[in-house]
């Protein structure tokens, strides 16, 4: 009996994770607009998961996509080590918590074009 009790357990722990993977949900940053001016308030309304991946589409060398931290974020500014995308296209997968994505190129964060996502 106790070697059942066993096998249901971990069969449950396997469901649970099986379910949460397969909650992740791929968003279009600005969906059909695309990365561009004034994305700062595409998140709003929409409730983002720890592992769903954000997809920023641009033209490649139109802009870029860096991970910033709060400060780096509100201050349109890029900290030393900061993750940059540059390609076009780029996929992200969201941590738990806050997540702040701007673009550093010249005037291109101050206009809007940056995002805070929280992810549950």
């Amino acid at each position: 009996m106790e070697m059942n009790m066993k096998m249901v357990f971990v069969l449950c722990i396997v469901v649970l994770i099986q379910t949460e993977m397969a909650h992740a949900v791929e968003y279009k940053v600005g969906d059909s607009g695309g990365w561009t001016f004034n994305t700062v308030g595409w998140p709003k309304g929409k409730r983002f998961r720890a592992g769903d991946i954000l997809t920023f589409n641009y033209p490649n060398g139109a802009h870029n996509v860096v991970v910033v931290n709060k400060d780096g974020y509100n201050k349109c500014s890029t900290p030393r080590g900061a993750k940059v995308y540059s390609k076009g296209g780029d996929k992200v997968k969201l941590v738990k918590g806050q997540n702040y994505f701007i673009c550093n190129y010249a005037g291109h964060c101050e206009s809007g074009m940056k995002i805070s996502v929280f992810a549950m």
